[in-house]
This record gives C-alpha cells, structure tokens and sequence, in this order.
C-alpha cells in the first residue's frame, strides 16, 4: 500500500517512521523543507521525500492521487483546505490538523466520493475523542464530559515550563482561538486562557487549566448535554501568555515599527 504524508514536522515525521516499520507501506513523505526532509530520510533510509508546497492545491492533488492513502498532517491553518484538496481527489485520509474550521462541513463532499476521513485524529483532539465516546458507550446517559489535556515537558525550564510537542504554530492557536464548548445543550464560545482552575495529580503536584478550542467533532457526537475541554499547564504560565497574547505578540496582523 502507498501511503502519503503531507508534512514532515514534529508529528508528522514520527508517523512516517512508524509507517515505514511495516514492510507492507510505501512511505512517502511531503513538506517544504528540504533540510527537515533529509534529516527524516537518514532517520529511515525506508522513507522517501518530496520537496514541495503543500499550500499550492494543485500541487496537493497530484501528489496524492498516487497513492492509496494520505496522513495530513499539516499545520492547523493549511488543515481544512488540504483535507477538501484529498477528498476530491478521492483519497482516503487520516487528518491531524487542528483546523480552526468544522471538519464535518466535508462530510457530504467524503460520502458523494465514496471515501473515508478520519479527522481529528491526534492525541487530543483524537484519543480524547475515542475514548469520551467509548465511556459514554458504556452508559444508560450521560451528564457532563470534560477532557483535560496536558503533554507537559518533565523537565521544567524556566520561563515557560513548556515544549511544544507539535506545530508550534498550533499551540499559539490554543491561546487565541475562541473556545467552544456546551453548557446545558446549548454551544457556547468563552476566550482561551479564561476560567482557570487547579487541579492537584499525585507525584506531579498542581497544575492550571484554562478553556481551549479541542472539543471539536465532540460538541456533535457526544450526547451528554455538559461538554468541555481544558488544556493543563504548569502553574504561572496562563498569566505569562497572557501578558504576550494581549501586548499582541500572536497577532497576524503586520504592523509598522518607527
């Protein structure tokens, strides 16, 4: 089986090398930087490399349409457009951006092309996904659902006391994006960073929690009508991003300086 890997950074390279172990796929691995991909191709000599731009749709469905499945795993802000790009070339696909966009929107586009996407598949969005709605499974119903998210470095170096584990581009989203999450069966959109809380974990000590945009496909799958996901940091770091976050050191927006 051929399969693709549209990205080769801090998760998506893993993924290829994982792949690679099974003599039965055919990796392929695609991003733009040639340097990234070199280091992965001497990781796992098994794995070849494509340099190109994956922003270019084009450029997106001539790759894939050579190969019987993709892993898109691009960064968040490239995610739902390349997941549309794979449908209608008619690929299946495992996705892992963390799209600002409703995944489901494709819904109709996947099942006119006959194809399967599985979206939001990661560790969170993605095992908390399965693992919510497997709970909720084995119940007569449900009340509440909430997903607390961590991945914290266990080394802890000031002054962050955090490594980004994926597209740092993406962990900056979970500090701006908007939450979304239910309350009492209704949606509702609180700022990220806001409702912090904290949470003692035995031979960790206390951490912070803060609302973040992960529920994702969850605020409609899941059935319980309280539904809620928070992302766990070391103790101080939400008054640190903040103070970047609102001197708008993460806005897109260019600016002039003198």
């Amino acid at each position: 089986m051929k399969v693709i890997v549209l990205g080769a950074g801090l998760v998506g390279a893993p993924m290829a090398i994982d792949l690679a172990k099974d003599s039965s796929f055919e990796v392929t691995v695609a991003d733009l930087n040639k340097r990234t991909l070199d280091n992965l191709h001497f990781r796992e000599p098994r794995v070849s490399t494509i340099k190109t731009d994956l922003s270019n749709p084009k450029k997106v469905a001539s790759l894939v349409k050579n190969h019987d499945f993709v892993l898109n795993a691009v960064p968040g802000f490239m995610g739902f457009k390349t997941l549309r790009t794979i449908l209608e070339a008619k690929r299946k696909v495992v996705d892992i951006a963390f799209c600002p966009e409703n995944t489901l929107e494709l819904d109709k586009l996947a099942k006119a092309n006959d194809v399967t996407a599985i979206v939001d598949c990661g560790v969170a969005p993605g095992m908390s996904n399965l693992l919510t709605g497997y709970a909720e499974s084995l119940m007569d119903t449900s009340e509440t659902a909430v997903t607390y998210v961590g991945g914290l470095p266990e080394v802890r170096e000031w002054p962050y006391e955090y490594k980004a584990g994926f597209s740092p581009t993406d962990v900056i989203e979970e500090y701006t994006r908007p939450a979304r999450f239910v309350e009492n069966g209704t949606l509702v959109v609180r700022p990220a960073l806001s409702e912090p809380e904290l949470i003692e974990f035995p031979g960790i000590g206390t951490l912070e929690a803060f609302n973040s945009d992960g529920l994702r496909t969850m605020i409609h799958t899941i059935k319980a009508p309280n539904r809620k996901e928070k992302t766990l940091r070391y103790i101080g770091h939400i008054e640190k991003i903040a103070v970047l976050r609102d001197s708008g050191f993460f806005n897109t927006k260019e600016i002039e300086i003198n």
